[in-house]
């Protein structure tokens, strides 16, 4: 593992109601990377996640909460992380979701393959040796059915692009810019996939084991669907997120 090579490491966990998954993701995120930093970034959880993170924080230097008003999508919850951790002076930032369903044991050939080059690695569950354990059949074919839509629609090289585990450099994040980020939901992962590509960084895809949450409930919904399938539409239309188009032109 070269995680000594890329200089200060920030997972970013983002919650919501995630009271019962949080200590065990903290423990595991911890013991996988040790000299790694973990911010928990929570939007106002009703069942008292946001607590229970500071208790964490309390306990431990290198947990980190950032507090947010509400709920207010995926997107802005990682947009006001990354912003926190730039700010901060990390090198390296890391999604992931709180449910175990990345496994943080992963991590470390997911930064590996930063070292290598790349600047933004996705761990992919529909490239050879990705898996998935005990995900329903329809969500499966949700999934496969999305990431093929979203190749043929933005010509990206990428075969999980809506995948919600994967590593940026910060310089990364720099270059295609945060300002002008609007998606919210599970397209919020495109959004930037399809900004890196077209900034001409780097992606890479490493395999990753896939596992369904056991504890509480998906934040997957009717609504987060149709953003994701209206905004890879336009883009597709379009050739770029609108408001990156008005900003490069």
């Amino acid at each position: 593992m070269m995680e000594h090579t890329l200089g200060r490491v920030l997972v970013v966990v983002p919650t919501y109601n995630e009271r019962q998954n949080l200590p065990l993701i903290t423990e595991r995120v911890r013991k996988a990377l040790p000299g790694a930093h973990l911010l928990i970034a929570d939007d106002n959880s009703p069942d008292g996640t946001g607590e229970l993170a500071d208790s964490l924080a309390a306990a431990d230097d290198h947990v980190h909460v950032l507090h947010r008003p509400g709920k207010e999508g995926l997107g802005a919850a990682y947009i006001a992380a990354f912003r926190w951790g730039m700010a901060e002076g990390f090198d390296v930032l890391v999604e992931m979701d709180a449910d175990g369903s990345h496994q943080p044991e992963e991590l470390p050939k997911l930064l590996d393959a930063l070292s290598e080059g790349a600047d933004l690695v996705i761990g992919s569950r529909w490239v050879p040796g990705g898996k998935i354990v005990n995900w329903p059949a329809h969500r499966q074919f949700l999934s496969r059915g999305a990431n093929v839509y979203t190749r043929l629609m933005l010509g990206l090289p990428v075969r999980d692009a809506t995948a919600g585990f994967r590593v940026y450099r910060a310089a990364a994040l720099e270059k295609i810019g945060l300002a002008n980020v609007e998606s919210q939901g599970y397209c919020f992962q495109v959004d930037l996939t399809l900004r890196t590509t077209r900034h001409g960084l780097r992606v890479t895809e490493v395999p990753i084991t896939f596992v369904e949450r056991a504890h509480g409930a998906s934040k997957m919904s009717r609504k987060v669907i149709s953003e994701a399938l209206w905004r890879v539409s336009v883009w597709g239309v379009t050739g770029l997120p609108s408001r990156l188009r008005r900003r490069r032109g």
